[in-house]
């Protein structure tokens, strides 16, 4: 493949965010009572969830855009000199497929208790996501203000930040706060995927 179509590929990034957002914005309209400051975003796929075939129609592709989309971009930075920026790309690309493969393994039981097997690995998944996506964007913000793409190295703190509000505000809030910091923490991952895309588009990376 030429270095041209490869980095055609990085629209997917911004497809892949797009059908999240219309997952996260039209779903609730299948569920109803769904409280969106108090509810996760995964209750809308949840086993058992009223809404969980629109869910997952209108998420379809979320999962093959994005990861196609960054894996374009951990070929596009191979010839990168800084050892970070590859690094930090390599383990938000990771974080992609455990986020894909993880969630689909093991989809939240809205009608079980937390301690439910399959909720038990669910929250596993989601640590796992969480490590990844806070390493792999300090790293690249790192590895960029190196490479000084100080644009991408500014994406990458603003997103950790938004990051980093969703697990605080969940913990330090009231209840009924829940479901807007935990937005937060998806967006902040899925618009970085974006973001790289469009970086991979225009030949910054």
């Amino acid at each position: 493949m030429t270095e041209k179509r490869l980095r055609k590929l990085g629209v997917l990034g911004i497809i892949s965010l797009l059908s999240y957002t219309a997952m996260v914005v039209f779903s609730p309209l299948a569920y109803p009572g769904y409280d969106w400051l108090s509810m996760a975003v995964s209750d809308l796929s949840a086993e058992g969830a009223p809404s969980a075939e629109l869910a997952n129609q209108l998420n379809a592709l979320f999962g093959p855009c994005g990861l196609v989309s960054i894996m374009a971009v951990c070929v596009g930075v191979v010839g990168c000199k800084s050892k970070v920026l590859k690094l930090g790309i390599y383990f938000f690309a990771a974080m992609e497929w455990v986020c894909n493969v993880g969630y689909k393994l093991f989809p939240w039981v809205s009608d079980a208790p937390v301690s439910n097997p399959q909720n038990v690995m669910h929250l596993i998944v989601t640590v796992l996501v969480v490590v990844l996506s806070l390493a792999s964007l300090i790293l690249i913000a790192i590895g960029a203000k190196k490479e000084q793409i100080n644009s991408l190295s500014i994406w990458a703190i603003f997103c950790l930040v938004a990051m980093l509000m969703g697990p605080i505000g969940t913990s330090l809030l009231p209840k009924a706060v829940f479901g807007l910091f935990e937005r937060l923490s998806t967006f902040s991952a899925v618009v970085f995927n974006a973001i790289l895309g469009i970086y991979l588009m225009k030949g910054k990376i």
